[in-house]
């Protein structure tokens, strides 16, 4: 399947999204795990993307993020380049054990801005130190990463997607793994910053009380039968979700 591909940083007008998929598929070495895929993401949007596990929302950021080229379809970015993007990615025991330093870890945000330049800016570190202070670790810039709690870890990594972009953020399961208090605190802190900063959100997540609570609009992966293939099977605000067979549906089965 040979698809238009990703169509990055075309020219915006006042009433375009900041990132528009049509008819988009992804997959890994020929083998196709998601299809169908239509949507946009307006310009301060919070969109959540929802599904069982295996349903091909991590798959999707992916292609969001220029990581996989579209297999049909495309993945339009208006005004936006991919290294513009702030990318969150699931925690794993090797991220947790980084043996490096929380400034070191927010000011890299940076590096793919940097290109050839050997040193930050005085703007990036001044940009590094109000992320910090903006998360509520600001008093945490001179500890080990690996140190931290889980929470900590994750507003760390938060405060560097943030110097990577101040538009649009990608985060894949932002609480996995941290407590309910925290994990309520992690919601409420991606809330403000769309609300207050503007930033858009796209957010994969399992917590969808969480989902319909906080995001604008709702997309929902349905895995396969066997043999099939993932698509999409909603796209809408959280409203028209829940009152949806498969929002029903999903919501019950995820509160068992």
């Amino acid at each position: 399947m040979n698809g238009a591909g990703n169509q990055v940083d075309a020219p915006r007008s006042v009433d375009q999204p900041l990132v528009s998929v049509a008819g988009a598929a992804f997959g890994y070495n020929g083998y196709l795990v998601v299809r169908d895929l239509n949507f946009e993401v307006a310009p301060g949007g919070y969109l959540c993307i929802v599904g069982e596990n295996g349903s091909g929302k991590s798959t999707l950021a992916k292609g969001l993020l220029g990581l996989l080229s579209p297999m049909a379809g495309s993945v339009t970015l208006w005004g936006i380049k991919k290294n513009e993007i702030g990318y969150l990615s699931q925690q794993t025991a090797a991220k947790k054990d980084f043996p490096a330093g929380v400034s070191e870890i927010v000011l890299s945000g940076f590096l793919g801005a940097m290109g050839l330049r050997p040193f930050y800016l005085r703007s990036e570190k001044r940009a590094a130190e109000e992320n910090m202070e903006r998360l509520g670790i600001g008093d945490l810039r001179d500890s080990c990463f690996r140190e931290l709690s889980g929470g900590q870890q994750r507003r760390v990594l938060l405060a560097r997607a943030l110097c990577a972009s101040r538009r649009l953020l990608v985060l894949d399961e932002p609480a996995a793994g941290l407590d309910p208090l925290v994990t309520a605190g992690a919601y409420e802190l991606l809330e403000k910053l769309n609300r207050e900063l503007g930033i858009t959100i796209v957010m994969v997540s399992h917590d969808i009380e969480s989902a319909v609570t906080y995001a604008h609009k709702i997309l929902h992966l349905k895995k396969s039968k066997a043999g099939g293939v993932n698509a999409q099977s909603f796209f809408g605000v959280p409203r028209e979700y829940m009152s949806s067979e498969m929002g029903r549906e999903f919501y019950v089965r995820r509160a068992l």
